[in-house]
């Protein structure tokens, strides 16, 4: 394993050994034993905070080696110490294994090899401590800090119930809340909106948990999930809304439609008067017994945070509607912020109007999640809403056409081929689980539904109000919290570009951003072996929500890219695009060659039909397609694309960026689409597309707590080729997406598509391969028509960033 560590913090000696004291590790009886061997053991006793008496704490001490024929207790009872065999020791506690992980000749060497931290002169009772320290600060070969090891087994019990304030340790906050006592209750906060339009204000559950101690005067922060799926989805009526995706691609009438004439506006109609309260209390009237949570969430409540889920307007005791993406989705997300921070009504029940207030609440707020749960925290972002001090935004859409569009097409999330906006709206509308309140909303639902799926317009696939309307990037300009954003690279279904353009569009505020950018598909990284992200968000979170002076903004790297070619291995950049020019490869008969390279006139020819047979079996099994689209001999679908291969890359090349590829095409149809696959060509053993589970359970988040499993991206079997990047554009829309452009049959049109940015590493002596062909099986319509196309190819490249340097290795 390699051991990577970013939340780390260099301290002097002296503010490590005031830490140590600070937890309780240091006393004046281990401070005052005279030899380094004495000092030692008592250090290492209190590892084992779970051996209570001095029979259990010798027999540990026994259970670890100090060389390789001497266990500690007797080394140091013979008054023995030798940084070799305080390191052997260290990485038995680090839970590496003696002759698999280490040998106990030379400890450094697999501490240099691992990548942990180690002090080679330790003569003094400092640099000891100051060894223990950092040792306590680093990761366990299962992923976890030694500090948080030693916490699972009981370590701080003897604060609880005895802090007024949290605790912390090289920036971090500590877990010295009792879980056991946390408190969870239920509120329903009065929304600034009708979108069930039954003539009262949408009032949204809420469900909080936070530490006891706040009931005596503990203010804490909150860290908040915007979840529409916590209160259930209907996925069974989503399924048989999903719409057909063998359809033609329809001929849209030219026009000259300008932005102006799409873009949103918005329009408030008026709303009912807010519920008058008939009192005010600190004391919720109902509770819940398991949340929808997210084991970030967890491991912050033994740190002095609290957890807030809400689902929003149209879930599960909420009122109102779904509407996917809009402008009264982040109201209503927005709204549980304002209650947090003081400045909105929520009330114990439904039908009571007995006030209360988020008083346990320090008014510094931090939203968490992934995907949609992502989404609605940069769309709260957008706002400027007070109290927002930060979000972690992973796998999270910034423009929705982005998500179910492409180009002018519809274009299917990955892995959902039918889905769109009303399918999603309906999935997540979970007051249908609750017949009496459904019955109530049911008539004005469907024809709300109905609206959502006339406007999102699957016919023309165009950018239009309604998908301008859930842009969350034209509102850039009113973030004022400090965003990190977390993606995976391989991310089909929230693609990268819509992390891509946000964090572009961010470069321009006077905001601190950070993006983590991971090999994997739409996935979580919190329980990753190799990088030490919950250490990271627990030293942004300790810096922005209790102010804590650990220069996160400045110790965190701007970007951290997981190493496509080497296991367990981040890199760190300050930007995504290269700031080399672009380099040009053009297109000839089945190469992409160097921009000097000698041209040949000609165009190379490719159509888009299938037999019934085969249409019918690329259409469900998008795997063999796939398969078969990039197989270069003897392929099925030889006829259905083009491929260009470049020659043999000599060295290692870092491609960064969005990839550009420009094209002359003619079709034999007033109607077409492109499809664009960028390739890496070569043998070679690839990452598993999934994270592989190394240990089921393995990560404590807190003393009789819960727990996550530990994973990590481990080799699969070698493969011939890994796709690096997709792009599509209907050729109506070569121009502009809300303006349709003609299409003569036959005649050729210059067409430009930047495909999704993407940060790959070929290796050498790979070849890097260009697709061109029509319909793409897993995203795009299949209209399966009797339809060809012809790329003039001298007029025709493709434009990539690539660069030798690939960014400070950690």
């Amino acid at each position: 394993m390699k051991n990577n560590q970013f939340a780390h913090i260099t301290t002097s000696d002296s503010q490590k050994i005031t830490e140590l004291r600070s937890i309780g590790y240091l006393t004046p009886e281990i401070l005052a034993k005279k030899t380094l061997a004495k000092t030692w053991r008592e250090l290492v006793i209190r590892a084992f905070p779970q051996a209570l008496t001095i029979s259990s704490q010798t027999e540990k001490l026994a259970s670890l080696l100090a060389d390789e024929n001497t266990d500690l207790l007797t080394y140091i009872n013979q008054g023995n110490f030798s940084v070799t065999a305080f390191y052997n020791v260290a990485l038995q506690l680090l839970e590496f294994l003696p002759e698999i992980d280490f040998n106990f000749s030379n400890p450094i060497e697999a501490m240099e090899k691992i990548n942990l931290p180690y002090i080679t002169n330790i003569s003094t009772t400092d640099t000891l401590l100051s060894a223990w320290h950092d040792l306590l600060c680093t990761h366990t070969k299962n992923g976890q800090l030694l500090i948080d090891v030693l916490a699972a087994n009981g370590f701080f019990v003897k604060f609880y119930g005895k802090v007024t304030q949290p605790l912390f340790f090289n920036g971090k906050a500590l877990p010295v809340f009792n879980t056991d006592k946390l408190i969870r209750e239920v509120v329903y906060v009065e929304s600034t909106l009708d979108t069930d339009k039954d003539g009262k204000l949408d009032l949204l559950k809420v469900e909080i948990i936070r530490p006891s101690e706040t009931n005596t005067g503990l203010k804490v922060p909150a860290l908040y999930t915007a979840s529409p799926y916590n209160q259930g989805t209907n996925d069974e009526d989503g399924d048989k809304l999903m719409h057909p995706m063998n359809v033609p691609l329809s001929h849209k009438i030219p026009n000259n439609t300008t932005y102006d004439e799409i873009a949103y506006h918005s329009s408030p109609s008026p709303l009912p008067n807010p519920r008058v309260p008939a009192g005010i209390t600190k004391e919720a009237s109902e509770t819940f017994s398991r949340e929808f949570s997210y084991t970030l969430n967890d491991y912050f409540l033994a740190r002095g945070f609290a957890a807030v889920y809400a689902a929003g307007i149209g879930t599960m005791d909420s009122g109102g509607v779904r509407t996917c993406g809009s402008e009264d989705e982040t109201a209503s997300t927005v709204a549980i912020i304002e209650w947090l921070n003081g400045q909105r009504r929520a009330f114990t029940n439904k039908t009571d109007n007995i006030q209360i207030e988020a008083w346990w609440c320090n008014n510094a707020i931090a939203m968490t999640g992934r995907s949609y749960l992502g989404t609605l925290a940069t769309a709260a972002a957008t706002t400027g809403v007070a109290g927002l001090k930060t979000i972690i935004s992973e796998a999270a859409i910034s423009s929705w056409y982005d998500y179910y569009r492409d180009g002018g097409l519809v274009v299917a999330p990955g892995g959902f081929p039918g889905e769109d906006a009303d399918v999603l709206a309906l999935e997540c509308f979970s007051r249908k689980k609750q017949a009496g309140d459904y019955l109530s909303v049911k008539e004005f639902f469907s024809k709300h539904l109905q609206k959502i799926t006339a406007e999102q317009d699957r016919t023309t696939g165009n950018y239009n109000s309604f998908w301008d309307a859930r842009n969350y990037l034209k509102n850039i300009k009113g973030i004022k919290a400090d965003i990190v954003m977390v993606h995976g690279l391989n991310d089909w279904n929230v693609k990268p570009r819509n992390v891509y353009q946000l964090w572009n569009s961010l470069k321009e505020l006077p905001i601190k951003q950070k993006l983590i950018l991971h090999q994997g598909q739409h996935i979580y990284v919190n329980n990753f072996r190799s990088l030490d992200f919950t250490d990271m968000m627990n030293l942004w979170l300790s810096y922005k929500l209790y102010d804590v002076p650990n220069n996160a903004a400045e110790v965190l790297p701007d970007i951290l890219v997981q190493d496509n070619l080497q296991v367990e291995t981040w890199h760190s950049y300050k930007d995504w695009d290269s700031n080399e020019p672009a380099q040009n490869l053009l297109l000839q008969q089945h190469e992409l060659v160097p921009e000097n390279s000698e041209l040949q006139e000609g165009a190379a020819n490719f159509q888009d039909h299938l037999n019934e047979e085969d249409f019918s079996l690329y259409s469900t099994n998008h795997a063999l397609w796939k398969e078969h689209l990039l197989q270069v001999e003897n392929s099925p679908l030889k006829n259905n694309r083009l491929i260009f291969k470049s020659a043999l890359f000599e060295e290692e090349m870092l491609l960064q960026g969005a990839p550009e590829v420009t094209v002359n095409v003619s079709t034999n149809k007033d109607h077409g689409l492109l499809s664009f696959m960028l390739v890496d060509y070569g043998n070679k053993k690839r990452f598993k597309p999934v994270p592989t589970t190394l240990a089921r359970k393995a990560l404590n988040l807190g003393y009789h707590w819960r727990e996550d499993d530990l994973t990590e991206f481990t080799l699969d079997k070698e493969t011939p080729w890994k796709m690096i990047s997709v792009g599509h554009i209907n050729l109506q829309n070569r121009t502009s997406l809300w303006k349709n452009d003609e299409l003569l049959p036959n005649t050729f049109y210059p067409v430009s598509v930047k495909l999704q940015p993407t940060f790959y590493k070929i290796p050498k002596d790979h070849q890097l391969g260009l697709i061109i062909y029509a319909t793409d099986m897993r995203m795009t319509v299949r209209g399966n028509e009797e339809q060809s196309y012809s790329i003039q190819l001298a007029e025709s490249k493709l434009a990539l960033h690539l660069t030798k340097k690939a960014g400070s290795k950690k």
